[in-house]
């Protein structure tokens, strides 16, 4: 080998402008082919193998209700009901009008059938309130709806305050609230905003809840999957028709989106795996670290220019060989750049120290490639076992990766030992000073003479360390919600997060699917006697309960109103007509405000609102602010009643065609939801109860809660197989190639207690395994190995450990693990959770695995002497 390498080398010197133009043009060519080829798929569920069981009952439900998957889920809300409404059916007409944009629009809200039967949807109790209140509202609403006016609001208001009662009632209406709330809207208006009255508040007798004052509107637009943001285009199009409709803030109304699609496209955009930001941010920091360790900028320039050949051809490499990247084979040209710095630092240290001992450039180069080659290739394979351990596991994203960062360990290998070179011959700059003590006096060197007088006392304390770190290790736990892997502060998950406080938890329900509508029926029925589920529901419990009794009441309440809401209506007043009815009612407010009665307070505070719009303002222009802002929801609130007093008997077929095709398919199997009672988003024991029980009765159950756990498992399952097949391929290689047990068991003490730390520090620093770290252990073994392994194996060819620490390898091992830490520490940054965390717990174990090499590692050596002189070099290393 030690021959071959000598050759190998010379041709590289020799033909080097040649070797550093085709470098350079197969770069280009892999750019090209990369910004042409790039893809990227962020569900995390199709990271895991297509053959397990929840992944076949994900895609036979997905295939029955195509419409339940990539959808996006625009969430309008307004500060009352009426503007919600509004807003919601000004965007559902605006969403219909371009169906090659936005597709399928699912308004259950805007549907003329839940328009005309929403009443029946209340239970018998709160419907018979309602009717109630409102029949005792008849004398308000009977004259508003002659009159839906200025002037007919102030005239009734006028009347009613001359004849109120001692109750607080006038009209069927509670006085001092409605006058308060007339007041409030009055006020805003004054002042300039824009808080218009709550008819539905005022006439119904309650304040509207969150969920009336929220419109939800499915769509399932086309998306560009040859994109890296599939439903950009279609989500650009929802936020301009929202502005163009000015629905915003100022005016009352807020328009989100969350949904399957929105989640994803805000996943990108959080982990920016659209933008060269991490990578550039990545390369300048190790460029930095690069130049303090080589002190030369021609040899830094040669190092960084190898790196830059071998990241793109592994980009490429990637693309051609999985296609479509993932959430963590993407990561990966990030982390390329920390670990293919590693071989150029070892690489060109060596060249460096040659020169220091005034060798030529030739002589140098050959002593480099001889001296770190074997150590260099070792290094290469250990890390791609540990990244070939996920090729065998369930976990096809992480196999993914694994084969992707195994071929970049060997291109990084190829460039280092081929293109370096030619760089270090062509690229300009004088050759470094020959400096022959530069390394043997460095910060290990002066710890190696310490831990040589106290050795054990370094393992002693390595002991209490790792005793500590083994009972904080088990409280270390796995977190597999794809929910926690995305930016909280993303408007999607923020508005996800919102949804899922109202009502049923729709977010974490189960889906089963039966094979008809009846055997759905009889599921949901044993879903609702297990005590981890709240409710359930199929298509059947869309057709309400109770309408003959419900019915009837909606029958008395339209002879009460019909008759009032279907009659004239008087002709629209003149600005005069309105302010001589606003002078009559504040007259009226002006008696009552001085009277003993309850209301007079609130009829104070409406006067004094009154007075505010009046101040400094014409007649015409207190009409105009009055008009909006306490009559603008007054005509959709009567037309909202017509249409409710014409209810009709609903039975299963009367259901909207598009609703029935979200719950039943059209070859007639049948969907039922089931719904947690705990809350299974903060509880995973909550949440594996819930599976649990839900799967005693339904075992192909599927959603959400189904997919996390079950995910969680066979993702546990390929962490401990990978992580056995790491220590095992490393440890078979290492006895071949080493054939000895003392030095096997000196490169493998410090990764062992680098690896129960790291657990530890998971357990201590509250930083769960999830999707993304779970590579951190194999990784370990396979990364971490290239440290220990250099130290022992120079250690082995200088004959003593203490010349070892006096030669270039331990500032080559140090500043290999600073470009790691830094390449990895870039992940940190990440807006997204899953990436960031992989990062930062990478960058945690590469640096504890420093910390135990350089501070175990040398003890270990002293207590355990080599026996003999020189071992078997095998090559020189690093």
């Amino acid at each position: 080998m030690i021959r071959l390498l000598d050759r190998w080398t010379g041709l590289m010197r020799r033909y080097a402008w040649l070797v550093a133009v085709i470098a350079v043009a197969a770069s280009v060519a892999a750019a090209i082919y990369v910004a042409r080829n790039m893809a990227i798929n962020t569900n995390t569920v199709d990271m895991l193998s297509a053959d397990l069981p929840f992944r076949k009952a994900d895609r036979a439900m997905m295939a029955a209700f195509p419409r339940n998957a990539d959808a996006v889920v625009v969430v309008v809300e307004g500060d009352t009901a009426e503007l919600a409404e509004a807003a919601g059916n000004r965007l559902a007409t605006g969403f219909r009008q371009r169906p090659e944009v936005f597709g399928p629009v699912f308004d259950p809200a805007g549907d003329p059938f839940f328009r005309r039967n929403g009443l029946l949807y209340l239970d018998p109790d709160r419907l018979g309130a309602v009717v109630d209140q409102l029949s005792a509202a008849q004398p308000f609403i009977g004259s508003l709806a002659g009159d839906p006016s200025l002037r007919g609001l102030f005239d009734v208001l006028s009347l009613a305050l001359r004849n109120l009662d001692a109750a607080d009632g006038a009209g069927g209406l509670p006085i001092a609230a409605a006058l308060d709330d007339m007041a409030r809207a009055t006020h805003a208006a004054a002042a300039g905003e824009f808080a218009p009255l709550s008819w539905q508040s005022l006439m119904f007798g309650v304040a509207p809840d969150r969920d009336q004052m929220r419109r939800i509107i499915v769509l399932n637009p086309p998306l560009d999957f040859a994109s890296l943001q599939p439903a950009a285009p279609a989500i650009a199009a929802i936020r301009a028709l929202a502005e163009d409709l000015e629905l915003n803030a100022a005016h009352g109304v807020s328009v989100r989106l969350t949904g399957d699609a929105a989640l994803a496209d805000e996943e990108l955009k959080s982990a920016q795996l659209d933008s060269a930001k991490p990578m550039l941010i990545s390369f300048s920091v190790v460029a930095l670290l690069a130049f303090l360790c080589f002190r030369a900028f021609s040899l830094s320039i040669a190092t960084l220019l190898t790196v830059l050949v071998g990241l793109v051809l592994t980009a490429a490499a990637a693309l051609a060989l999985v296609g479509t990247l993932n959430l963590l084979s993407v990561a990966f040209f990030v982390l390329f750049i920390g670990l293919a710095v590693d071989f150029g630092i070892h690489y060109t240290l060596r060249y460096k120290e040659g020169r220091d001992l005034n060798l030529d450039h030739a002589g140098a180069l050959t002593r480099a490639a001889t001296g770190v080659g074997g150590a260099l290739a070792l290094s290469a394979v250990c890390a791609a076992i540990g990244f070939f351990s996920f090729l065998p596991t369930s976990y096809v994203g992480l196999a993914e990766l694994g084969l992707i960062a195994g071929t970049g360990m060997a291109i990084a290998l190829a460039t280092s030992l081929t293109v370096l070179p030619a760089f270090l011959t062509v690229v300009p700059g004088r050759p470094p000073p020959a400096n022959a003590d530069e390394f043997k006096s460095n910060v290990l060197s002066r710890f190696r003479v310490w831990a040589g007088v106290r050795p054990w006392r370094v393992l002693a304390g390595s002991a209490v360390v790792a005793a500590v770190a083994l009972a904080i290790a088990p409280r270390a736990h796995f977190d597999f919600d794809p929910l926690h892997l995305k930016d909280p502060r993303a408007e999607s998950v923020e508005t996800l997060r919102d949804l899922m406080t109202s009502g049923l938890n729709e977010a974490y329900a189960i889906a089963v699917l039966a094979d008809n509508l009846p055997a759905a029926e009889a599921t949901a029925a044993d879903a609702r006697k297990l005590k981890p589920v709240a409710g359930a529901r199929t298509l059947a419990d869309f057709v309400p309960a109770a309408q003959d009794e419900k019915l009837a009441m909606i029958d008395t309440l339209a002879l009460i109103l019909e008759p009032s809401l279907s009659g004239p209506v008087a002709p629209r007043p003149t600005t005069a007509e309105n302010a001589a009815a606003l002078g009559r009612l504040k007259a009226a407010l002006g008696a009552f405000a001085g009277s003993p009665k309850p209301a007079a307070a609130a009829a104070g505070r409406f006067l004094a609102a009154l007075d505010a719009v009046a101040a400094g303002r014409s007649d015409e222009a207190q009409v105009e602010l009055l008009d909006a802002a306490l009559l603008s929801g007054l005509p959709a609130q009567l037309e909202t009643l017509r249409t409710l007093l014409r209810a009709q008997p609903v039975g299963l077929e009367d259901l909207p065609e598009d609703l029935r095709r979200r719950w039943v398919a059209a070859d007639g199997r049948a969907r039922v939801e089931i719904y947690p009672r705990e809350k299974v988003a903060e509880d995973p024991h909550a949440l594996n109860r819930f599976v649990a029980a839900v799967q005693s009765i339904a075992p192909h159950a599927i959603g959400g809660p189904v997919i996390i756990v079950e995910a969680g498992r066979a993702v546990e399952a390929a962490f401990i197989e990978a992580a056995g097949l790491a220590i095992l391929g490393i440890a078979l290689l290492l006895v071949v190639l080493l054939r000895n047990l003392r030095d096997i068991a000196l490169v493998f003490a410090p990764l062992l207690l680098a690896a129960l730390l790291t657990v530890a520090a998971s357990a201590a620093f509250d930083l769960p395994f999830n999707f993304a770290n779970v590579i951190v252990l194999p990784l370990l073994f396979g990364l971490g190995v290239a440290a220990s392994l250099n130290l022992v194996i120079r250690e082995r060819q200088e004959g003593a450990a203490g010349t070892m620490m006096t030669s270039c390898t331990p500032r080559a091992v140090v500043f290999s693990a600073l470009t790691t830490i830094a390449s990895f520490g870039t992940l940190a940054l990440s807006a997204h959770p899953g990436i960031a965390s992989m990062g930062l717990l990478l960058a945690i174990a590469i640096g504890l695995t420093l910390g135990c090499t350089v501070i175990a590692l040398p003890a270990l050596m002293t207590v355990f002497r080599r026996r003999g002189g020189r071992g078997p070099a095998g090559g020189e290393s690093a």
